[in-house]
């Protein structure tokens, strides 16, 4: 069940870089953020009205810290990085999650590092900077220093799949998920309402296929995504639930592809090694 996820979430999670492009055609970033967590909360808002009342006190910090650090401000990090980063690379990058939910537990959570799964680690991440390297073909879109605004992305990714296993862990994945975002929802709408979205919606040519795009990404790569993932974080370990982010590189440069970006040899090597990265770190004990 465990690999079954893995697959699931990365066709997924890997599509959802393709999704945000689409919805930059049109809305800004900052709007594309706060469009995405509105419509996933309001998408699981039924199972969080459900859930509400059975939650501890002493939790909701946590679920505040999962809907920010896992959920908030990564859709707004991811966004403002693909107004300059074509989306496969940006699917590259999203690799450093494995790495920094390692570290982050050991820093923050106690837990421990052996050498194996150090090993594959850092195999995936070799991995991953063959592929961040040799670009993708389109230097106007190669401009790294947005590539750090992933970066941040990922450790804030690292922290929120540490708390969801070691502070959230009792709790139903579909119970996290929806009262996580339920926690950012409001956020994002009341930012939503300052922006100019709803007078693009109405007046900017594109703006309702834009708007299906960004519903499609919120909706699977959001709301169904982060149900799946805390549920392999609940069945597995939060280094073999990251190593999902090993296989969104293959997807999203594939879309990529197909919506003209260029792949090249060093590509496909650099995909290779990440897969013998996720086969090491998850064959270690």
């Amino acid at each position: 069940m465990a690999w079954v996820l893995v697959v699931i979430l990365a066709l997924i999670w890997g599509t959802s870089f393709i999704l945000i492009k689409k919805g930059l055609v049109v809305y800004s970033s900052d709007e594309l953020g706060a469009l995405r967590m509105v419509i996933a909360s309001a998408a699981l808002l039924p199972f969080a009205i459900r859930n509400l009342r059975k939650v501890e006190p002493s939790r909701w910090k946590f679920l505040m810290g999962s809907g920010l650090l896992g959920n908030f401000f990564p859709a707004f990090l991811f966004a403002i990085a693909e107004t300059r980063l074509a989306s496969g690379l940006a699917g590259v990058l999203n690799s450093l999650t494995a790495l920094f939910t390692l570290v982050m537990g050991a820093l923050l959570f106690s837990q421990s590092i052996t050498w194996m799964r150090m090993l594959g680690i850092v195999i995936g991440i070799a991995g991953t900077v063959i592929l961040i390297f040799t670009g993708n073909g389109n230097a106007e879109l190669n401009n790294m220093y947005y590539g750090l605004y992933i970066v941040l992305a990922t450790i804030f990714y690292g922290i929120s799949a540490n708390i969801i296993k070691h502070r959230l862990h009792s709790m139903k994945a579909i119970a996290i998920s929806s009262l996580a975002l339920l926690t950012v929802g409001p956020i994002a709408l009341a930012y939503l309402l300052t922006t100019d979205f709803f007078f693009k919606l109405q007046h900017e040519p594109g703006a309702w296929e834009a708007l299906m795009y960004i519903a499609i990404l919120a909706v699977f790569s959001t709301a169904i995504a982060l149900v799946l993932f805390n549920k392999l974080i609940h069945i597995s370990t939060t280094l073999f639930a990251s190593s999902t982010t090993y296989l969104i590189p293959v997807v999203a440069l594939m879309w990529g592809v197909l919506d003209g970006e260029t792949i090249h040899l060093w590509h496909y090597v650099g995909m290779v090694v990440i897969l013998l990265g996720v086969f090491i770190v998850n064959r270690a004990r």
